[in-house]
């Protein structure tokens, strides 16, 4: 997330993987959207293998699984938020609006001594 010139980036971690992280947050909100594993994947132009890794490495990393899928097409399949799903990325999504709030004072200093673009 950019605030001004300030990019913030928060990460959970669950031993060294990832466990929920601005990419993760996306592609939760686009599953919830699109009630498919593999639309999310396309609508954020990733591989349909990177996606299913991404939802299996969260659903592995939290104490019950943030995707619920029905693997196949037509009528009851595709994929959901479980309410920890929804959860997590509602508490997530908080976190950075509250990172967000915090720096402003300090990057209200930052940002006059900041150039636009780097001297050529």
């Amino acid at each position: 997330m950019r605030v001004g010139p300030l990019k913030l980036k928060a990460q959970l971690l669950c031993g060294d993987e990832l466990a929920m992280g601005p990419g993760k947050a996306d592609l939760l909100e686009a599953i919830d959207a699109s009630g498919s594993i593999s639309a999310a994947g396309r609508a954020l132009g990733m591989s349909y293998r990177r996606t299913w890794l991404l939802v299996d490495s969260m659903n592995r990393c939290w104490t019950a699984k943030l995707v619920e899928a029905v693997a196949g097409g037509g009528q009851g399949r595709g994929a959901r938020l479980t309410p920890l799903g929804r959860e997590v990325l509602a508490r997530y999504r908080a976190l950075e609006a509250r990172l967000a709030a915090a720096v402003g004072a300090e990057l209200a200093g930052l940002a006059p001594m900041l150039r636009d673009h780097p001297l050529p």
